[in-house]
């Protein structure tokens, strides 16, 4: 499922419709037309084979691991289809045939045994590919409402993004985003929640409500990060009475303030790439902190300092989702030198050319989730800003827009 949002009017927003189960499991693969050929060809070749070679080696038994095959591929009709066929077939030729009485019924007996047990195999697939879309439909539902649907603008800048969250049971992930409109500028925080599954995203729903709060209230961007911390550690320790895990978070934070430098403090996150004058580059960060909630084990303290931002640049935020991605041979996704050619597109161009060929190179097969933000300037100077999060920006009267 993707959540890569451009343009308000164009939206694309997740669907969540009631997950089939037999869909889910694969059960449809097969159509009724199909199945019956199948079995009659396959019934026919047994019949026949078992007729050449008479009594000294009876197939009619092989049938019996057809409603095995089916619980695998089919539905949970399909399957109880196939097992009374089989079973009215094997029945029906052993009694016809000559032979002692005792064979007849353990051969009939063991028929109607092996048949029931490939119907209640596929109910237990099939039941069990429901809960499984259930958690997954409940956890893109959880994420939709957890980070805020793209494109957004500020006074300050302009967001478009990437998000495509895993849907892969427990493999699930963390990625965050958020931007913020505050009194000292436009806060923006990606981030990677350390593990997979819904206690990630507990994870990281503690650390985006820090953070929107603080962005707001402090007036310097290592204290946002501080917050964050501490909101991280409360999670770890209500995490730890629990029985779960203890999860740290890597995080960039930036500060956008309209001038040609943005503030960014770097707290184990990869670094930010400068879309400038056609070229993309790594804006290399010197002073890198330990990620949110392992502060403890460092003595040194949180430091920001200044990314040259200028005025036709944008810059490319992402998680390891994108330069983890890997091919069918096990190779990286080589992500600088592929966005090196997209660095002259607009940044909704470049999300959809990165989108396209992080597809094709990874043949559809994601490991991790994916979240990527370009940042540029508001093409009218930041006049038409929006509200965000918990800052409502005044126009006239102050109200609340309704949450996306």
């Amino acid at each position: 499922m993707v959540i890569g949002l451009r343009r308000p009017s164009a939206a694309r927003r997740p669907t969540l419709p009631d997950p089939d189960p037999e869909e889910t499991a694969g059960a449809t693969r097969i159509g009724n037309r199909a199945l019956s050929l199948w079995l009659l060809l396959l019934t026919a070749a047994v019949v026949l084979l078992d007729a050449l070679t008479g009594n000294d080696l009876p197939l009619i038994p092989l049938l019996v691991v057809l409603p095995a095959l089916a619980s695998v591929f089919c539905t949970v009709r399909q399957t109880t289809a196939v097992a009374v066929w089989v079973t009215l077939v094997v029945v029906g030729s052993r009694i016809a045939a000559t032979g002692a009485f005792w064979d007849v019924v353990f051969l009939i007996g063991f028929t109607a045994l092996a048949s029931t047990l490939g119907v209640v195999a596929c109910a237990a697939r099939i039941r069990h590919a429901t809960e499984v879309a259930r958690l997954r439909s409940a956890v893109v539902a959880l994420q939709r409402q957890i980070l805020r649907p793209l494109p957004v603008t500020t006074r300050q800048v302009c967001v478009h993004g990437l998000y495509e969250p895993m849907e892969e049971d427990r493999f699930v992930g963390g990625d965050i985003y958020e931007v913020v409109q505050a009194p000292h500028g436009t806060r923006v925080i990606i981030g990677d929640v350390q593990g997979k599954g819904l206690p990630a995203i507990g994870a990281g729903f503690a650390a985006l409500g820090a953070f929107r709060e603080a962005a707001v209230r402090e007036s310097e961007l290592t204290a946002v990060a501080d917050s964050v911390e501490d909101a991280v550690v409360r999670h770890n320790a209500f995490s730890a009475e629990t029985g779960e895990t203890e999860r740290f978070v890597t995080a960039l934070l930036l500060c956008f303030d309209g001038s040609d430098r943005v503030r960014a403090v770097n707290c184990g996150h990869l670094p930010p790439r400068l879309l400038y004058d056609g070229a993309a580059a790594v804006a290399a960060l010197h002073r890198t902190s330990v990620p949110l909630g392992m502060a403890d084990l460092s003595d040194e303290a949180r430091a920001a300092e200044w990314l040259s931002f200028p005025p036709d640049a944008a810059l490319l935020v992402l998680t390891d989702g994108v330069t983890e991605a890997r091919d069918a041979t096990g190779a990286f996704y080589p992500f600088d030198e592929r966005l090196g050619g997209w660095a002259g597109r607009e940044p909704d161009q470049v999300l959809d050319a990165l989108q396209s060929d992080l597809q094709r190179f990874s043949g559809g097969v994601r490991r991790d989730d994916v979240a990527v933000l370009v940042l540029s300037r508001p093409p009218d100077g930041g006049a038409a800003a929006v509200s965000l999060g918990h800052d409502v920006v005044k126009r006239g009267t102050d109200r609340r827009p309704p949450r996306p």
